[in-house]
């Protein structure tokens, strides 16, 4: 088995339950292992550690799998998976749509797969987790009895792997189709596996948008990069009297008004307009809204950008409180995880100040459990969610 062997003093934190080992902290690689390929992690004084991926290319030099000296192999991919889907089915026991494997917080560096009824879509984002995709997948269409699998490659991560990934999308198994239709509490969505943002649908809302339905009864809603429209959707559920959805892309606005009509409601109203510049327009102004949602993008990429994304937050969260009346409720997401949630409190915060506003936080809100954080690994917590009385 090929070696990693730690520098001394490291290894702490790999060892408290963190996955990844960087390239600054490895003293010695013996058996000269390739980007992908496995290999065995020890500390300074060669005591044995466990076992996961390497790559000579990546910053994330080493992706801890396992703490034993066991074989990577389609049975072992089978354990993971199906720890994975006990956990998804004990959360959601209703639920046939949800994230089935969430990376390390599943044991599964790099990996992301999306369930969407009885399809699999796939996303490899480490070398490592690439070359082993065919024994993952083989072992998911088991696990998970689909139809068919598809494979996302258009994923910005694999190109940070430096390591020559192809970004080409592709068929695993069976046929995929264009618009398939998944159930989310009750309400019907359409999914574009293959055309769609990320994996074609963002789960990690699911929580938060049955969060904000309790509020919306006889509320007039504002729906601001409202992407297919989940939120504005559930809302109308729940009975909110108007929503107007708001976003930047006709197709994801085409899809919203799709979804709309699927679960029976009628006189879609859908603006495609920049977010921001929507919600300083004067036509948004005289709407009076009960309620404002604003579910950005990350605009927080890395550590680079925080002061101008948080900058940016701010403006976002400001625009939206003014259009508020007294008494009226923000709802707010952040999916970047270069703002930590004290920092997303601070945005709020701030455009409170600005507003000259007192605000309220009801309740905070985080990704939704198919997308558990772990612990010890702050990078797999990315989402915040606060519902706040702005009077």
């Amino acid at each position: 088995m090929k070696k990693v062997i730690l520098k001394a003093g490291e290894g702490k934190r790999v060892k408290n339950g963190h996955k990844w080992v960087f390239s600054n902290e490895i003293k010695l690689v013996e058996g000269s292992p390739k980007a992908g390929e496995t290999a065995a992690l020890y500390d300074n004084n060669e005591v044995f550690i466990g076992k996961g991926f390497y790559n000579p290319h990546s910053l994330i030099a080493f992706r801890l799998l396992t703490d034993k000296d066991e074989n990577i192999n389609i049975s072992f991919w089978k354990k993971r998976l199906e720890e994975a889907k006990l956990l998804r089915e004990r959360i959601y026991p209703e639920a046939n749509s949800y994230r089935a494997v969430f990376g390390e917080s599943d044991n599964m560096s790099g990996t992301v797969i999306d369930k969407y009824e009885d399809y699999l879509c796939a996303q490899f984002v480490s070398a490592g987790a690439d070359v082993h995709k065919s024994d993952i997948l083989e072992a998911a269409k088991t696990v998970f009895n689909s139809k068919g699998i598809y494979i996302r490659n258009d994923v910005n991560l694999r190109k940070l792997e430096n390591a020559g990934l192809s970004s080409e999308n592709e068929i695993f198994c069976g046929q995929i189709p264009q618009d398939s239709i998944i159930e989310e509490n009750g309400l019907k969505f359409y999914v574009d596996i293959a055309g769609g943002q990320k994996t074609g649908y963002f789960f990690d809302q699911r929580d938060n948008r049955a969060k904000l339905a309790q509020y919306v009864k006889g509320a007039k809603l504002l729906d601001c990069y409202c992407h297919t429209g989940a939120f504005g959707i559930y809302a109308k559920k729940a009975g909110a009297k108007e929503v107007i959805f708001v976003d930047s892309s006709r197709p994801a606005l085409e899809t919203a008004e799709k979804n709309y009509t699927l679960n029976g409601f009628k006189s879609f109203d859908g603006v495609e307009a920049d977010a921001l510049e929507y919600l300083e327009s004067s036509e948004a102004k005289k709407e009076g809204f009960d309620i404002v949602n604003i579910d950005p993008p990350g605009l927080i990429k890395s550590r680079k950008d925080f002061n101008a994304g948080f900058k940016h937050y701010v403006k976002v969260n400001e625009s939206a409180m003014k259009l508020l009346k007294s008494g009226g409720i923000l709802a707010t997401s952040s999916c970047s995880h270069h703002l930590a949630f004290k920092d997303f409190k601070e945005v709020v915060s701030q455009a409170a100040a600005k507003t000259k506003k007192e605000v309220l936080i009801l309740e905070y809100g985080f990704q939704s459990k198919d997308h558990p954080i772990l612990a010890s690994m702050p990078e797999t917590e990315y989402l915040n969610f606060i519902i706040a009385l702005v009077r």
